[in-house]
């Protein structure tokens, strides 16, 4: 049943010749933003010319952290015995896209916590979030990226640059209420995590993590969605066991909508 429902999820996200389609991820270079005691993103290439054959042949080896750059947390992340990337159904990240928009609140206090009031205040204007839809926060902080002090509140690598994180987040009361309450699919940011950027409990991951719901951090180019009317696709590399992982999110916007 689970098969069949995620196949006429695809098939229904499957863009039309109408459709436009927005790319929510940053991509993977020297200047990816990773959290302050994680190493970086590094590409080695291996091959890179024309060989004694005559044809062209390119091939690279990369290192990289699970959680870093646009990435998705896996349940198990921060919670044990929970799903990790590779047991999370395909039909639990493809969904009704919403946008929630805080940049407001964000630009006022860079460590804002979105609140259950500004899901009901969105559901005021724009109708209750659809059970399984993909939530997405647009604080206004992903034009900072790559900038680690403006994005981040600091450029300090190592434990003690931890301290002096400063970024929005989602409160914990409001995950709950997303999680329980709506249902969700899974829930983003255009942050380096999910919980803001003083936490020292992380009880925003350990909420969502309690409920199956994956967190989808460092995402990218929120500003031209619309409050809703989208389907996003959010799909990662499918690691065994892991914790997360890099993962490529679209937006399929219908010219119909």
């Amino acid at each position: 049943m689970m098969r069949l429902l995620a196949s006429a999820l695809l098939l229904a996200a499957a863009p039309a010749a109408a459709d436009r389609v927005i790319d929510l991820s940053h991509a993977y270079d020297a200047d990816t933003v990773y959290w302050p005691t994680e190493s970086g993103f590094v590409l080695e290439k291996k091959h890179d010319g024309v060989t004694a054959a005559g044809y062209y042949y390119a091939a690279n080896r990369f290192c990289s952290p699970e959680h870093g750059g646009t990435h998705l947390d896996a349940p198990v992340h921060f919670g044990k015995d929970r799903r990790a990337v590779d047991a999370i159904p395909v039909s639990q990240l493809i969904g009704p896209g919403v946008v929630i928009d805080v940049t407001d609140a964000c630009a006022r206090d860079r460590d804002y916590q979105v609140r259950v009031d500004d899901i009901v205040a969105w559901e005021r204007q724009h109708g209750k979030i659809p059970r399984g839809a993909i939530v997405f926060l647009r604080t206004g902080f992903g034009r900072f990226w790559p900038d680690r002090v403006r994005y981040m509140g600091t450029a300090e690598r190592g434990a003690a640059a931890v301290a002096k994180l400063h970024f929005p987040g989602l409160a914990p009361d409001a995950a709950r209420f997303l999680a329980v309450e709506r249902r969700i699919g899974a829930v983003g940011i255009d942050t380096p995590s999910i919980d803001h950027g003083p936490s020292t409990t992380f009880a925003t991951h350990v909420l969502l993590s309690e409920h199956e719901v994956p967190a989808l951090e460092n995402v990218a180019n929120l500003e031209p969605l619309p409050a809703r009317g989208f389907t996003a696709i959010a799909l990662p590399m499918k690691i065994r066991g892991g914790s997360g992982g890099p993962v490529r999110i679209v937006a399929v916007l219908s010219d119909a909508r």
